[in-house]
């Protein structure tokens, strides 16, 4: 009976995991799908009465269009408390809020204010074999986990996956890469297949 039931919360936490891990790619997926299907089935038939021809893809500038007058509206002061507060509205909410913020703390890694794939680094991961992996700081100060100020986090991808690796590097294995974060990611996600097109990058001392 207890193995059962160990098995079953294992079961159950691998579960809760994997919706983590999928859900908030595959809601932002279904959004896109559905919102696409519903504006371009609309403005086909209003441009197809109109004019007379229909016109595939309509609906997908549209929604482009509509994403970025929304990132322009949320860019500016009049916008910014009505965003807020909707905001916390959803981040109020338990099972949204874990999808809603996992959401968004994903893309503000890449775009906006608060970036954290800005610093790409060598990671001394085996001294022996003078073995590197590249990679990206992440957070600096740990102090809320109790770890001490000579670590910081450091993220490392996976080639050919949109997954990782984060540990926690001591300070002295940090070996700052003179090149673009873009740049790394893509050398580091195809395997180092791909060359860099900055050409000019210093090697780091």
């Amino acid at each position: 009976m207890k193995n059962q039931n160990r098995v079953s919360k294992k079961l159950l936490t691998w579960f809760l995991q994997g919706l983590l891990f999928t859900a908030p790619v595959a809601l932002t997926i279904y959004i896109i799908v559905v919102s696409f299907t519903f504006i371009d089935g609309i403005l086909t038939d209003v441009i197809f009465n109109i004019l007379g021809f229909r016109i595939p893809g309509l609906g997908l500038v549209v929604i482009l269009a509509m994403i970025t007058l929304i990132g322009f509206l949320g860019s500016s002061i009049v916008f910014k408390p009505l965003l807020s507060y909707l905001d916390k509205l959803i981040s109020q909410a338990p099972l949204v809020k874990i999808i809603y913020t996992s959401i968004k703390d994903f893309m503000s890694a890449f775009v906006g204010k608060e970036r954290r794939f800005t610093e790409p680094v060598l990671v001394k991961v085996s001294r022996e074999a003078n073995l590197e992996k590249m990679g990206f700081i992440t957070q600096k100060d740990l102090s809320n986990l109790g770890i001490p100020d000579t670590k910081v986090a450091v993220y490392l991808p996976h080639s050919y996956n949109f997954s990782g690796n984060l540990f926690i590097v001591p300070v002295e294995n940090i070996t700052p890469l003179n090149a673009p974060s873009a740049e790394v990611m893509k050398f580091i996600v195809t395997a180092g297949v791909t060359s860099f097109e900055n050409k000019t990058a210093k090697q780091p001392e």
